[in-house]
């Protein structure tokens, strides 16, 4: 991808220099623990760099994260990252976290401060006892386990609790000088906003690579509530590409898949190379945005079984 610096920098392999990774969620249900496990056996054979399992709110998702993650382990050969924050428990509580991780074989861990036990929009008070901030955490981890590949947050129209940009590059620096090997940001539907983006943090110094968090929008309306909660903008002209769809899935899935493409081909003419999906367990939508960004599988993927999002 561009990093910061404006040097090119891959994180994994590709048809034409690209690369991808996706992000998952651990299942609560059978019945979602079969989507899970068919969209990553679609999305396997795209080879991508890595695979990331989010982590719940105070640790609340600890044991099935850790269960997708030593399946992904045991029967793929994908490279796993474990999501940790520091949101709810004690320094001592997450370094066992980090310590079991590594003895399971994971080798790449997304630190992140993480989301008040409450949810989004709540005031975040650190554990008394536990990492403060994902500097800490990335720190902490460097200490524990320097093999260990660390990716963090950026924000690329600031987190929502900060004031303004210095105290929003500020932050990322610390995580940065602390040891993390990139950024990946919260998604976005505007490249012009991650292309200044990248301007104030070369701007700073910072060279770390800084990965699109590209987001296929299943349901706009649910997107569209997320989006406000995580200080993400949606363009008016964004939300009229999906105007009057919805109650019309099959069209809207279609909608979306034109609207992502467009915005990753548009990234690409900007010189990005490497793209973080956020998945939502969903496999079509992005198995065709890889396929028009011209990844082809290393073997035929599974036909899909998934029916359109309502």
């Amino acid at each position: 991808m561009t990093e910061a610096g404006g040097r090119a920098s891959r994180n994994g392999g590709g048809a034409n220099g690209l690369g991808v990774s996706f992000e998952f969620f651990p299942p609560k249900t059978e019945a979602m623990e079969q989507t899970l496990w068919t969209s990553i056996e679609r999305l396997a054979p795209l080879s991508p760099s890595f695979v990331s399992v989010t982590y719940g709110a105070g640790g609340s998702t600890r044991e099935r994260t850790h269960a997708t993650l030593a399946r992904i382990l045991s029967e793929t050969t994908l490279n796993p990252a474990a999501h940790l924050t520091c949101v709810g428990a004690t320094s001592a509580e997450v370094d066992a976290v980090v310590d079991d991780y590594a003895a399971t074989g994971v080798r790449h861990i997304v630190a992140l401060r993480g989301d008040p036990v409450e949810g989004i929009g709540a005031t975040y008070r650190p554990h008394p006892g536990g990492y403060a901030y994902s500097a800490d955490l990335v720190a902490a981890i460097r200490a524990r386990h320097p093999e260990v590949e660390v990716s963090v947050s950026a924000y690329v129209e600031r987190h929502p609790e900060s004031p303004d940009w210095s105290t929003e590059i500020d932050n990322l620096k610390r995580k940065v000088d602390a040891g993390a090997n990139r950024a990946i940001t919260q998604f976005f539907f505007d490249n012009d906003l991650y292309s200044a983006f990248l301007d104030r943090v070369a701007a700073a110094g910072l060279s770390i690579p800084i990965v699109p968090g590209i987001v296929p929008v299943l349901n706009f309306t649910q997107t569209a509530k997320f989006a406000q909660k995580a200080g993400a903008s949606v363009p008016p002209w964004f939300a009229a590409r999906f105007e009057g769809l919805e109650d019309d899935p099959s069209t809207r899935q279609l909608v979306a898949a034109a609207v992502c493409a467009e915005q990753v081909l548009d990234l690409v003419d900007r010189g990005v190379t490497d793209f973080h999906f956020y998945t939502m367990n969903r496999a079509d939508l992005v198995y065709a945005i890889c396929h028009l960004l011209g990844m082809r599988s290393a073997k035929p993927a599974p036909a899909s079984g998934e029916a359109v999002a309502a």
